[in-house]
């Protein structure tokens, strides 16, 4: 049987003023898989994503990455394993050059010398970003920023990648080459987006939270040609697309 790369179970949080924002959560990826997280605003995507490293502590149920439940105890390796790239890459590109940040992470788990040298180039490399290490992020354009953001991540190592809203303020040739580095990793990925396009072209499985639930889960394809299910949880295809040939593949 393969083992679960992220389980989640019963998962409820609310938050100091008292929202509920999951409302018992159940949700299981499987290893290699990439996974959109789709909803309107508020319907709890984002909650859902900081329990999934211990940034919230949940009030009931359970995460469990690669079978290893989450707990006080072992925080700092779930940490590691399940890796986080935030909406705006300015919460996680501070350091003077790119090639910095990139390390930060490695350097602060005691990772050093000419392995922190590998990890650095392995994570550049992996995001297609190689000859931008030496540049201030300041300096970069939005698509460079987005990638440089995911090698910080990826010189982790993790086993999950964590995207949120990873388009955010793209272009279309940005857009574009981050689906190309998305496909190109070979790494569990849960993807949080209402970029419904993008999510068509990069995940072949999509789940719906509406209300701090999971209200729908399946191909891509089939959510994506519900019009019915789009409309109910305010999420809409662009103008031009039709949802009748999703499943013709026209």
């Amino acid at each position: 049987m393969t083992r679960t790369a992220l389980e989640v179970k019963g998962l409820r949080f609310a938050y100091p003023d008292g929202h509920e924002a999951l409302l018992g959560v159940d949700l299981s990826v499987r290893p290699g898989e990439r996974v959109a997280l789709l909803g309107p605003n508020g319907a709890g995507k984002t909650t859902l994503a900081l329990h999934l490293n211990g940034i919230h502590t949940a009030e009931a149920g359970t995460v469990a990455i690669g079978g290893i439940q989450l707990d006080p105890t072992n925080l700092g390796e779930i940490r590691r394993r399940v890796g986080l790239v935030f909406q705006d890459p300015n919460d996680q590109l501070f350091m003077p050059t790119v090639a910095d940040d990139v390390a930060f992470g490695p350097a602060n788990l005691g990772v050093a010398g000419e392995e922190l040298t590998g990890r650095v180039a392995e994570a550049l490399a992996a995001v297609g970003a190689s000859e931008i290490g030496g540049r201030p992020p300041h300096h970069l354009a939005g698509g460079e920023r987005r990638r440089a953001a995911i090698a910080t991540v990826l010189s982790m190592r993790p086993d999950i990648l964590v995207l949120d809203e990873p388009t955010s303020g793209l272009d279309p040739a940005g857009r574009r080459e981050l689906v190309g580095v998305l496909e190109s990793l070979a790494i569990t990925q849960l993807v949080i987006t209402h970029d419904l396009p993008f999510a068509l072209e990069l995940c072949t499985r999509s789940v719906i939270m509406d209300g701090g639930r999971v209200v729908a889960d399946g191909p891509t394809v089939d959510i994506l040609a519900d019009a019915d299910l789009l409309g109910t949880h305010r999420l809409e295809m662009p103008f031009g697309f039709d949802s009748a040939t999703l499943r013709r593949g026209g």
